[in-house]
């Protein structure tokens, strides 16, 4: 008889005993990221360890996305604080050629046009919240928008500052939809411009001297200092990375920070991101609603990009439509994806460097936006 209810409390204590049904959903969700982040090669570096943080939070009785998990301690000490974010900003700055930005300053106008997603999303946010009686304040509206500038880490740190409830679920939204650019941008490139659009050339980039890429991340920041001190850590942090990279004076420093620091980090925040997905903190329907937004603001992101680079080409510029659709900062996944429906429309028209100027405004832009609704709202 001992050994009887010895073996039941055996079988009580293990994981397949204790699993609830919204558990084995979400790892299977887990499973499915992985699989997309393998098979389909969708940014592995972010799918992977989101996928597979996912599946180890969900685990029964193993607590690894509780507050004393692992999970749980990286995403407190480095997703709560802001810190992650910012380090992967110095890695991007020190990955990113602001060349064809420079070449083409005009571009600057897609990114920044592609930013209408946040703010467009913050009203149907508002509204939508209302409507359903979720009570989204206007810092938690805030903080879903900001999804629709594809930044992970900008949508991460906005979030910690103005809605930290929502953040998880923020958080999960913004780097699912920047792996999943492949499979969103394509539909709606393709229905707001035509055949003949998307085969538009463009001429090759004017060559950029050292002094003005050595120049241009000391003037950001000071102009941003001097207008907009609220977006100073994420734009401080890019230009400082991109600073590194182009004086060539740090070169182990550069780096460092273009391998080492970026990567660690990028798997660090990742697994912090699928302790999110803990069965118990994404299963409810505010996070289902913020997952809807999201899907909206990179829409919207994308389609105002575009739609710019249209209205650029009535009035003369020579600007091919798609390349708005870089404007939002998934770099450079979406100027591959542009550079990838050019060139169905033309083999022989390579867009991937004119759609690189929009694609590193955007970083810009979301910065700059996320600064703005810092200072009214924080």
């Amino acid at each position: 008889m001992d050994l009887l209810r010895g073996l039941v409390r055996l079988v009580e204590a293990t994981g397949l005993a204790q699993m609830t049904w919204g558990q084995a959903g979400m790892i299977g969700v887990g499973l499915v990221l992985v699989a997309l982040a393998v098979g389909k090669r969708y940014e592995p570096n972010l799918l992977l360890p989101i996928g597979f943080g996912a599946i180890l939070a969900n685990v029964p009785l193993a607590g690894v996305g509780g507050p004393e998990g692992i999970l749980g301690l990286l995403y407190r000490a480095g997703v709560e604080t802001g810190l992650f974010p910012l380090l992967v900003f110095v890695g991007v700055g020190a990955m990113t050629d602001f060349g064809p930005l420079l070449a083409q300053p005009v571009t600057a106008l897609l990114g920044a046009a592609a930013q209408v997603g946040i703010f467009g999303t913050l009203l149907g946010a508002l509204a939508l919240g209302q409507a359903l009686g979720l009570g989204f304040t206007l810092q938690d509206a805030a903080a879903i928008g900001i999804i629709g500038g594809a930044d992970g880490p900008t949508a991460i740190f906005l979030a910690t500052r103005l809605s930290p409830r929502l953040l998880g679920a923020v958080a999960v939204s913004a780097y699912a939809y920047m792996a999943l650019v492949p499979l969103i941008q394509p539909p709606i490139m393709r229905l707001l411009t035509t055949p003949r659009e998307r085969a538009v050339p463009m001429a090759q980039l004017r060559p950029v001297s050292r002094r003005e890429r050595i120049v241009f991340p000391l003037v950001v920041v000071g102009l941003c200092g001097l207008l907009l001190p609220a977006a100073i850590p994420l734009v401080g942090m890019l230009m400082l990375g991109n600073l590194l990279r182009e004086t060539g004076v740090v070169e182990r420093l550069a780096h460092a920070a273009q391998n080492e620091l970026i990567n660690v980090v990028t798997l660090f925040l990742g697994l912090a991101v699928g302790s999110r997905l803990a069965a118990d903190l994404f299963l409810r329907g505010e996070t289902l609603v913020v997952l809807g937004l999201g899907a909206v603001a990179f829409a919207l992101g994308t389609a105002a990009g575009v739609l710019m680079g249209k209205a650029m080409r009535a009035v003369g510029l020579p600007v091919n439509p798609l390349i708005g659709a870089a404007g939002v900062s998934a770099v450079p996944m979406a100027a591959r994806v542009v550079n990838r429906v050019g060139l169905e429309a033309d083999p022989h028209n390579a867009l991937l460097m004119h759609a690189m100027g929009p694609n590193v405004a955007g970083v810009l832009g979301s910065a700059v936006a996320a600064g703005v609704l810092l200072a009214l709202l924080g």
